[in-house]
């Protein structure tokens, strides 16, 4: 078995090749440069631990996780159109740097080359991969759409914010390991067990984010604390304080989310203190995360194949950065 420094280290040798001609240079370049800014890989090589859960990796899997890495840039390059991001890793994002026209022609030649990859799986499950491909791509659409819409609202229940980060995040994570262990072998049982050991990893992961930008570390974090609350982003933090605030401080949110004043961030933190925000995301976190490993415990192989997989969530989850 191989941990996921390893897995990501051969996977970044395979995947660090050109995967595109020269011309035309103004379609291609943009692909290479965001791909040249790298990333953790973290999806591809859940797709390689999810295969090697219960067999030798295939190089069906391999040629899948290239697939969903590509999918994932892809998916990034649109993101940050639309959200008007100006950097991605600390690097200009492709809009900013080439032109929208060019980044959403090179996101999407991105998403071809990904089935160009999954056209190379020699299985007899590809008609199954390719479902679960297919299906994920087009929720995480959908996910996107709703976080689109969100942002127009003024109001957003907890559900359909779950709902909403299951989708944009969490089902690539799922659809990921499933993918892998469809190639590995695995029964439809251990499939839906590793399925949602990914989809809940993905909200816990999201609740932590969400934490960490209201009461992390600066230094460990890496950037400003509070830019969600300066961007009024609707997380998981902000919905549950509107549900759980009383009027006056309901009124007081609301107030401070109309302009960005010098007291905005420190406000709303207390804000959100006062409404038990801070110890209802922990707990909230806890619970994704002990449904995430209950169903990594109840998938029908030894534990000690599961190491790599738990090793790595519990690393996800314990960051303080």
């Amino acid at each position: 078995m191989h941990n996921f420094e390893e897995l990501s280290d051969s996977f970044s040798r395979r995947f660090n090749q050109k995967h595109f001609p020269e011309n035309p240079n103004n379609l291609y370049e943009p692909a290479d440069y965001f791909l040249s800014i790298g990333g953790k890989r973290i999806r591809p090589v859940m797709c390689l631990m999810a295969n090697e859960l219960f067999d030798e990796i295939k190089e069906d899997a391999w040629n899948a996780a290239i697939a969903i890495e590509l999918f994932h840039n892809f998916t990034l390059i649109h993101d940050d159109i639309m959200d008007h991001a100006p950097l991605r890793r600390g690097m200009q994002t492709v809009h900013e740097k080439f032109g929208s026209s060019s980044a959403l022609l090179s996101g999407d030649v991105m998403l071809v080359s990904a089935y160009d990859y999954l056209n190379k799986v020699d299985s007899s499950s590809l008609h199954r991969i390719l479902h679960i491909f297919n299906q994920t791509a087009r929720e995480v659409c959908e996910g996107q759409q709703w976080d689109l819409d969100f942002e127009t609202r003024r109001e957003v229940t907890f559900e359909e914010y779950e709902k909403m980060i299951g989708l944009k995040t969490s089902v690539l994570l799922a659809g990921s390991l499933r993918i892998g262990s469809v190639i590995g072998g695995a029964g439809d049982g251990n499939q839906a067990h590793l399925y949602e050991f990914g989809k809940n990893l993905g909200l816990a992961f999201q609740v932590q984010d969400d934490y960490l930008d209201a009461f992390g570390d600066p230094l460990k974090f890496g950037k400003q604390i509070g830019g969600d609350i300066l961007a009024n982003k609707k997380t998981f933090l902000l919905i549950k304080a509107m549900e759980s605030a009383d009027s006056k401080q309901r009124s007081e949110i609301l107030r401070l989310m109309k302009n960005n004043s010098n007291e905005k961030i420190s406000l709303m933190i207390t804000l959100f203190r006062d409404c038990g925000v801070d110890q209802w995301a922990a707990e909230q976190k806890e619970k994704y995360t002990r449904d995430a490993f209950q169903h990594l415990e109840d998938i029908a192989v030894l534990s000690s194949r599961k190491k790599p997989l738990a090793d790595l969530a519990s690393f996800l989850l314990g960051r303080e950065y």
